[in-house]
């Protein structure tokens, strides 16, 4: 009896009328109800054939449409705004929401993208005459003899240090690094179109229908309604909190890092910047590891106090963000403890690419948020007397 309430609220969420009479009970099953245990089996049995059928397809599309649930759960109070001011019209103030969206985030980010391509194109062109200087003449190189010069490099060989051999291979493992992730680049920016085209086609709908499919998605779930709000919740906190609070805090660290480099006059300091920002996404990492190196660098060139001042920027504000800033509001926010944010942003990027420090939250958080609810209805059971 106590299933009887659940049962016809989700008949009448799917537009069906309550059962009329409950089945027979009884020691001995009942033809039809033997015939309906069939018919269910049967129909899981089909079920599963066609998800198995379905998930070579799905798998294309899994991140986008993630990333694209996630925008549409972060700015769905701008999408009712719209609504409100357009007397109720869904499919007007969907569009009207992604294409807001669209030129306040993807217009600015191309244009810093192309920015950012001019200088990695002419780092690469400055660099490659002096690589292939260095493997042609090796410690008699230009770049090598002026190196060898500085302070701190004479004093490592006045100790038997040698640094020809091991910075020689590791300039030439640089230029390869940097060559193979150029030509990576180049091919992925197709798919990467097509993937920014399905995030913005999916949330369109999203927003447009996402009501009426999120009521579909509890009535056709199993479960009670309080741990169905459980899993709806976390993945609204954990959207909101990599979505908004990771991307402002990465652009934040990565503004303050690319103006530090600017006014100490670094050169390249926007394509250095954008760097920062790609690392400041991760947890536990961050702008320090491009200002750090570079701050120690200009130490070593004689510019002391142009290494001091970047060093100190790396120390008090950018990592003062990174490790005070950023666990409180992104660990608080999605109810997910630091090691777990800092592996699933990481395993994210690794399976699914740069937008996976979106996925892979998203889904650590319904994975925990699966294993609260274990816990809540096998409590009993996993009690030790």
């Amino acid at each position: 009896m106590q299933n009887q309430p659940e049962n016809s609220k989700r008949q009448s969420a799917a537009g069906e009328p309550p059962s009329a009479t409950p089945e027979p009970s009884g020691d001995g099953a009942s033809p039809k109800a033997s015939l309906r245990n069939v018919n269910q089996l049967a129909i899981m049995g089909l079920l599963l054939m066609v998800t198995l059928a379905i998930l070579p397809i799905a798998k294309i599309f899994f991140v986008p449409v993630i990333v694209a649930a996630a925008f549409a759960t972060l700015f769905f109070p701008l999408y009712c705004r719209i609504l409100a001011v357009l007397s109720n019209k869904r499919g007007l103030s969907s569009f009207i929401c992604c294409l807001l969206i669209f030129i306040c985030l993807v217009t600015p980010t191309y244009v810093m993208v192309q920015l950012v391509v001019r200088q990695a194109v002419d780092l690469y062109q400055s660099a490659e005459p002096v690589v292939k200087d260095i493997i042609a003449k090796g410690s008699n190189s230009e770049f090598l003899s002026r190196l060898q010069n500085l302070p701190f490099i004479h004093k490592l060989q006045q100790s038997n240090v040698a640094i020809d051999v091991p910075l020689q291979e590791g300039i030439k493992t640089l230029m390869s690094v940097g060559t193979k992730a150029i030509n990576k680049t180049s091919t992925g920016l197709f798919e990467f179109v097509i993937n920014i085209f399905v995030m913005f086609f999916t949330m369109f709908y999203f927003l447009k229908d996402g009501e009426a499919l999120v009521k579909r998605i509890k009535y056709l779930v199993p479960i009670r309604a309080d741990y169905e709000e459980m899993i709806s919740s976390r993945f609204l906190l954990i959207s909101r909190a990599t979505v908004m609070v990771t991307v402002i805090i990465g652009v934040t660290q990565g503004t303050i890092g690319a103006l530090a480099l600017l006014i100490f006059g670094v050169k390249l300091w926007l394509l250095w910047g954008f760097i920062m920002i790609i690392l400041s996404l991760i947890p536990l990492m961050g702008a320090w590891m491009v200002l750090l190196p570079a701050g120690i660098i200009q130490i070593i060139e004689g510019h002391a106090g142009q290494g001091i001042g970047i060093i100190l920027t790396s120390l008090l504000f950018v990592f003062m963000v990174d490790n005070f800033i950023r666990p409180r509001l992104v660990g608080k926010g999605a109810k997910l403890h630091d090691l777990v944010i800092f592996f699933s942003s990481l395993g994210g990027i690794a399976v699914f690419g740069p937008l996976g420090f979106i996925v892979g939250p998203v889904i650590a958080a319904l994975f925990v948020a699966v294993l609260d609810i274990y816990g809540l209805e096998f409590e009993r059971q996993l009690r030790r007397p």
